[in-house]
């Protein structure tokens, strides 16, 4: 009887297993793991990491690390899983980062990109260990998540005590979706962070050589104003970095998600595009999603 039991729950397992494989439309990437990063008054911080399918001893392989959106307020790492397993499938080593936000730790959104920081130089000490190249390290993030990458390409200050600051928290590249990228009077967070807005919001702190950048946002997004976007899009420009700009037309925030799946598997296809030109994917035809 008992052994029945375990055939009935060992089949509707693998039920699961292919329908899972059949939504996302690519393996699965193997083995998933989680890690601390990080220790901070008695809360701990975990990764998880996903590797491609066929990962090998003896190969480098590049990195994505993703950050969820949410205010700084909420969220969580199951945001950007389908993104991770899709470009685990297509060669990454996939990280999805777990970082305090207020309803959980009562935190403010400068321990918020101090995490962020942090995550970026735990990844890049261990780089060997994870079989990633420290040079390609990829930063995601949609909303506050994604105004946490941008800053921590930009802006120097927000470092935690601990933090081994010899160690860059800068990703070489950004992927940013409808991000909060404007934290001054009028834009988001500025309620919260002030005066001290001249120091951590990304759009004040442009630069030359900041890391190549692809920006996905909507026309209709409440709370990031396509002049928003295209501002940010023209300055980076102004010091010749480059910034590739997507607007969505009617796309409100949040419109990436993977339950919006046309929009969502659009602005993979984007996103794998131009990972593609910058040589971090082989050039391939996109291969569809269902």
């Amino acid at each position: 009887m008992w052994l029945n039991r375990y055939k009935v729950k060992l089949f509707r397992k693998s039920r699961v297993i292919c329908l899972s494989t059949l939504i996302f439309g690519y393996a699965i990437a193997n083995g998933q793991e989680k890690i601390l990063y990080k220790t901070t008054n008695n809360i701990e911080l975990f990764i998880e990491k996903y590797d491609p399918p066929k990962k090998t001893n003896s190969n480098q392989y590049p990195a994505m690390v993703f950050f969820f959106g949410g205010g700084w307020n909420k969220g969580s790492i199951h945001q950007f899983k389908p993104h991770a397993k899709y470009f685990s499938s297509r060669g990454f080593v996939c990280f999805l980062v777990d970082y305090r936000v207020t309803t959980r730790h009562n935190s403010t959104p400068f321990e918020s990109l101090k995490d962020a920081k942090s995550a970026f130089r735990f990844i890049r000490k261990n780089a060997t260990q994870y079989q990633i190249d420290a040079n390609k390290i990829v930063g995601v993030g949609a909303s506050a998540g994604g105004q946490l990458v941008a800053a921590a390409a930009l802006i120097d200050k927000y470092n935690e005590v601990n933090d081994d600051t010899r160690i860059s928290a800068k990703p070489n590249v950004l992927v940013l979706f409808n991000p909060a990228i404007d934290n001054g009077p009028g834009g988001v967070g500025y309620d919260r962070v002030s005066n001290d807005y001249q120091n951590f919001s990304p759009i004040h702190n442009i630069k030359k050589d900041a890391p190549p950048t692809i920006i996905l946002s909507g026309t209709k997004d409440e709370l990031i104003p396509v002049a928003t976007v295209k501002k940010y899009q023209s300055q980076m420009q102004s010091f010749s970095n480059r910034c590739d700009l997507y607007l969505y037309d009617g796309a409100k925030h949040g419109f990436f998600n993977y339950h919006k799946f046309k929009n969502y598997k659009n602005t993979l296809q984007k996103t794998d595009e131009f990972l593609q030109s910058l040589g971090y994917l082989a050039k391939t035809p996109f291969v569809e999603i269902k």
